[in-house]
């Protein structure tokens, strides 16, 4: 519940009640100092536009006749005081439901998605903007989202606070002893990723089960040093395109020039130059942008490297090799785990690139609700692709898997049509989560397929362009990972040793006219084989 209160004359319309208000990310839900407002209050002041300037509203409110925007210059954020003329109280929510406005709300989130993908004429993405010509309301879920339970289940289960504080130190004592529990109790660690990581440290979770704090903490300044670079301009163009249609309904992102938005350019520009082989992919910005939501920009940097790099290689590369010998792995094992969906989609024609594209490549940012979304990041940090790979198997199950379900889908346009807009009661959370759980597709029955169907593309296609790479199956894998390489690493410093002096050796044991020539080519094979392992 919101109300509105004002010392000033009232103010001009505010335009489209559908369009999101331009909140910037600084004016969080903060009690103001010496505010007369009670605890269960807070007081927020929405500036009256963002650095860009639109030419009209797009979206909903195209279709409900908003008027076109007014540019404004931009202002500086105000202050959280008392005596601020307009402001936004955030009630707590209460106990009774408001049928009208959850219904506005849903009716809202369902145009949204639709229009995510759209782009306006002036290469703005349909219902993606964030400006309102004057002052505007807006309520906020717990996640952050504009507008109410638009991106969140409505009948979402409250954890009670006792349940709350007792899982916060359990996982605090995780934290202080990590690579003990990851060695010898890592059943234990899965089992609490599963039931959900407590919200208030979800971001150190992520960093630690991805590894990410560690990389973070070899590579001081990197990430600064990074943004000092120029970058390369085609990426850049594309990335400042990209970054509206970023969550545009959550108020991190929804003020254009935001800090929200600033932070995710930072991240993507960076990743560009420190992989300039791989680019900027448009999946790369929901992903980051979901990071940010969390952590500040550097440890999201150093997360979605991670992502990247070990949990889904060449996902991002040029050609999305990688993402289409997946949709072939996961077509197989769709004919294992539901023969009646795969039977279907095989008649229609309806390849896996059609509709898993989307759901792998942002891992289901973009799909699920937020508190869906939240579970199947905490269990695919933990666990790796797999968890992925058993999301897509579960909502082709939920919606394909009976005789009941097909009857209603008589051809590829039906079918395609139910793929894009997935009833609720497909994807409750925790129907959801148990069907993940127990759905047996494990990191050995991929790999062997992934095998299978790499066989399969060089016999049809021929050679791939990005070899495939060997990906992490998540926490645990990375940690064996970095314990081999640790000790590899000294091992073969030391045959490097061994083989220099032997060398030297052979080199004094056998005269030669050109001894000289001799000794600069040994000196020369030694160090580039120096160079070449203590690379590896």
């Amino acid at each position: 519940m919101a109300e509105l209160s004002t010392l000033s004359p009232s103010p001009p319309a505010l335009g489209d009640p559908h369009a999101a208000p331009s909140i910037p990310p600084s004016s969080s839900a903060l009690p103001a100092p010496n505010s007369p407002v009670q605890e269960s209050a807070v007081a927020i002041a929405i500036p009256k536009s963002s650095l860009y300037n639109d030419k009209a509203l797009t979206g909903n409110s195209a279709q409900s006749g908003g008027s076109p925007l007014t540019p404004h210059p931009p202002l500086s954020p105000p202050k959280l005081t008392a005596e601020n003329p307009l402001t936004l109280l955030v009630q707590e929510p209460a106990p009774q439901k408001e049928e009208s406005g959850e219904k506005d709300s849903a009716s809202l989130m369902s145009g949204t998605l639709e229009s995510l993908s759209g782009l306006g004429e002036d290469g703005s993405s349909v219902g993606s903007d964030s400006e309102i010509n004057g002052l505007a309301v807006r309520r906020t879920d717990k996640y952050g989202f504009l507008g109410g339970n638009q991106y969140s289940d409505s009948g979402d289960k409250e954890v009670r606070v006792e349940v709350a504080r007792q899982r916060e130190v359990k996982w605090l004592d995780m934290f202080h002893n990590w690579d003990k529990w990851v060695k010898h109790r890592f059943q234990k660690v899965k089992l609490r990723c599963r039931k959900g990581i407590p919200s208030s440290l979800r971001a150190k979770a992520w960093q630690l089960l991805s590894n990410s704090q560690e990389l973070l903490d070899a590579n001081p300044g990197k990430f600064e040093e990074l943004e000092r670079e120029p970058g390369e301009a085609k990426w850049l163009d594309i990335i400042e395109k990209d970054l509206h249609r970023q969550f545009p309904f959550h108020e991190m992102f929804a003020a254009r020039g935001g800090h929200g938005q600033q932070d995710l350019y930072r991240i993507l520009k960076a990743y560009t130059i420190y992989r300039p082989d791989e680019g900027y992919c448009q999946a790369q910005a929901p992903v980051a942008a979901v990071l940010l939501m969390h952590m500040p920009a550097e440890q999201a940097f150093w997360c979605l490297v991670q992502i990247c790099e070990k949990y889904l290689p060449g996902y991002y590369s040029a050609g999305l090799e990688a993402i289409q010998l997946d949709g072939e792995i996961f077509f197989s094992l769709l004919r294992r785990t539901c023969p009646m969906a795969y039977r279907h989609l095989k008649k229609f024609k309806i390849d896996p690139i059609l509709y898993m594209t989307e759901w792998f490549m942002c891992i289901f940012s973009r799909t699920l609700p937020w508190s869906s979304v939240l579970r199947v990041w905490d269990m695919f940090f933990c666990e790796g692709v797999k968890i992925v790979f058993r999301v897509g198997l579960v909502l082709l199950k939920q919606m394909l898997g009976s005789v009941d379900k097909l009857r209603e889908l008589q051809g590829m346009y039906e079918t395609m049509e139910r793929l894009r807009n997935i009833s609720p009661d497909t994807i409750r959370e925790d129907i959801l989560v148990q069907e993940i759980i127990t759905l047996p597709v494990t990191e050995s029955l991929i790999e062997r397929e992934c095998s299978i169907q790499v066989k399969k593309w060089r016999e049809s296609r021929g050679e791939l362009t990005h070899q495939p790479v060997r990906r992490l199956h998540g926490t645990r894998a990375i940690f064996e990972y970095k314990r081999r390489a640790h000790s590899v690493r000294p091992h073969r410093i030391s045959s490097v040793d061994r083989l220099s002096g032997f060398l030297e050796q052979k080199e004094k044991k056998t005269p030669s006219k050109s001894s000289r020539t001799q000794a600069l080519k040994t000196e020369m094979l030694v160090t580039l084989l120096r160079m070449y392992l203590l690379s590896c």
